[in-house]
């Protein structure tokens, strides 16, 4: 979801890996690159707080290592589906247990950050591009809602004690399929008008918005194992969810509603 549009490559390139470093060396490479990448991050006020303070900082790590084996930021994006579809997929077909719900989060971990690598290391190398931005918007549409899909199946397969999760579970992908098109829309709107779509920011809200932060959701899958505990946790996951996505596309519409009265008004 970091991607950055191709405007900002030719501002970001790295020299030669061979040329930089402390006396060349990989390690010297690697803190060269890291050094980079953390003096060149996005504002982080009103970034829900997983993403900001772990996701974001996980992804840093990846990026400079992605840097100097010479990954594309498209192979990182590919990566980052391919962890994400090996934890839905253990997930539906695995044993279900609390170790299968613990590598399960760890994969589904594992895929938000790289998520977050593939845009780090595009303004790292300077190789983002239209088509790897859409790549990664793509894969994020696809793992949003395929998240609770998965869900949904693994409980009617193998969970009939919280059968009645599967539908909530349905309602979770419709959910997230939606507040993920309104954010995207939103910031090409406000990208091609100019229109002010500007979020609150500050401290309180990374924390007030954690519900809604996907990390949390990665690692609500330790609480697998225990029927009880893991349907508790995902029905607060979708009342939050639901109120946040419902206030967030309010506000949306409100802000790209008043750009062209206030344009006819000049």
């Amino acid at each position: 979801m970091d991607k950055v549009t191709e405007s900002n490559a030719t501002d970001s390139r790295i020299r030669p890996l061979q040329h930089e470093g402390r006396n060349g060396t990989w390690i010297g490479r690697y803190r060269l690159q890291l050094n980079r990448l953390e003096q060149a991050q996005k504002p982080g006020g009103g970034v829900p707080a997983y993403m900001r303070w772990v996701n974001r900082r996980a992804a840093r790590y990846i990026a400079a290592f992605a840097a100097i084996v010479r990954l594309t930021p498209n192979g990182v994006t590919a990566m980052s589906a391919l962890l994400s579809a090996s934890g839905l997929a253990l997930l539906v077909a695995g044993p279900q247990t609390l170790a299968t719900g613990a590598l399960v989060a760890l994969l589904l971990a594992l895929g938000f950050a790289f998520d977050s690598a593939d845009g780090q290391l595009a303004r790292l190398t300077g190789v983002s591009s239209p088509a790897g931005e859409w790549l990664d918007h793509v894969v994020d549409a696809i793992r949003a809602p395929s998240v609770h899909v998965s869900i949904a199946a693994a409980i009617l397969l193998h969970r009939p004690d919280i059968a009645w999760l599967a539908p909530a579970a349905g309602g979770f992908a419709i959910v997230s399929a939606g507040q993920f098109t309104s954010q995207i829309l939103a910031e090409q709107l406000v990208r091609k008008h100019g229109s002010d779509n500007s979020e609150q920011r500050g401290l309180g809200r990374s924390f007030i918005l954690l519900p809604t932060d996907t990390g949390v959701l990665c690692w609500g899958f330790v609480l697998w194992g225990s029927a009880d505990a893991f349907a508790f946790f995902y029905i607060v996951l979708l009342a939050t969810n639901l109120l946040h996505a419902g206030v967030s596309m309010q506000r949306k519409y409100r802000a790209l509603s008043a750009e062209p009265q206030a344009a006819r008004n000049v």
